[in-house]
């Protein structure tokens, strides 16, 4: 089958479309024939050696997938010829992958493969970040960074399906136009976001900042904060890993949080996932989930898609169109 590896550790300019063998079927694993795969920043990492997960090279990288069953063992929750949603953790940039049953989910009919295929890491992530480490009530105010990328648009999407009133920050006018397409109330620009927060909450601040961007913007993160707010730590697009002055948090009461989702669910158990399908599935069938999609590219451009999201140009969820 098609697929595309990691070979080497020298970024995402290094990946290269290579022929494997198929997974094979009729073990305990559902096979997928893949019809779109999702793009993530942790696989950007990957190409450097960058991210905890490093697999032996070579490996076909690849987190979440869309596409129909193939095979499904005795007691799996889907069946051959369904349509699903995949988390295979690793694998997906191929035409065929297997996944562990309770990484593998029913996918509406409302929603495309290509959609299927923009939720799994990045709508599982926000839905833990938000409803388990946020503690997020409706009719609060949530800040989100990055907010016209993948984790971006799936916080605000699940923000304001959550009763919240969200405030995006982008970099610039364009990506401004993708967050408010993905719910936004309202959209800021980074530079000078705490101003802006500030006018639009009348002095209050937010009760959430999810932040998936990290570096020099934190520290207005943090002041950005209503008393008792939370400031979400999802990630480093940044490149930069922001340092904390704790005497900061006493002021009024705030919290930095870790989202760490992964490693939430490989302690809890993979059932975790399942869990928060169902909590995602009504809002993705009456349409109030909806993902925005960005860039498609053909598996074997894989790289110049990574390397969109490398260079931060990403609008909306960049993706891998396979069948």
């Amino acid at each position: 089958m098609r697929a595309v590896q990691i070979q080497t550790l020298d970024g995402p300019e290094a990946l290269r479309p290579v022929e494997v063998d198929e997974p094979a079927a009729g073990g305990d694993q559902v096979v997928v024939d893949v019809h779109a795969a999702g793009v993530t920043f942790p696989e950007v990492l990957q190409s450097r050696g960058q991210y905890q997960i490093k697999p032996e090279l070579p490996f076909v990288p690849g987190a979440e997938v869309a596409g129909v069953v193939r095979y499904a063992p005795e007691g799996a929750g889907v069946r051959e010829g369904d349509r699903v949603a995949a988390f295979p953790g690793n694998g997906g940039y191929a035409e065929v992958v297997a996944a562990d049953p309770r990484m593998v989910f029913a996918l509406p009919d409302n929603l495309s493969f290509a959609q299927g295929a923009a939720l799994p890491m990045n709508y599982l992530t926000v839905h833990f970040a938000l409803t388990k480490r946020g503690e997020l009530h409706e009719g609060q105010t949530v800040l989100v960074h990055g907010a016209a990328g993948g984790v971006g648009t799936a916080a605000v999407q699940l923000a304001a399906a959550l009763g919240a009133r969200v405030i995006a920050v982008t970099s610039s006018e364009a990506k401004g136009e993708t967050a408010r397409a993905a719910g936004a109330s309202d959209v800021i620009l980074a530079d000078g976001f705490r101003e802006q927060v500030a006018q639009l909450t009348g002095g209050r601040g937010v009760d959430l900042v999810v932040d998936p961007v990290g570096g020099d913007r934190f520290t207005d993160s943090l002041r950005s904060l209503a008393v008792e707010g939370r400031l979400l730590v999802v990630g480093f697009t940044g490149g930069e890993i922001p340092t904390v002055r704790v005497n900061r948090l006493l002021l009024n009461n705030i919290s930095v949080v870790g989202v760490g989702w992964g490693a939430y669910w490989m302690k809890a158990g993979l059932e975790y996932l399942q869990e928060q399908w169902a909590d995602l599935l009504p809002l993705l069938e009456a349409g109030r989930l909806d993902p925005v999609l960005g860039t498609q590219y053909p598996l074997e451009e894989a790289a110049q898609a990574l390397l969109e999201l490398d260079e931060r140009r990403a609008r909306g969820k960049v993706l891998l169109t396979v069948r």
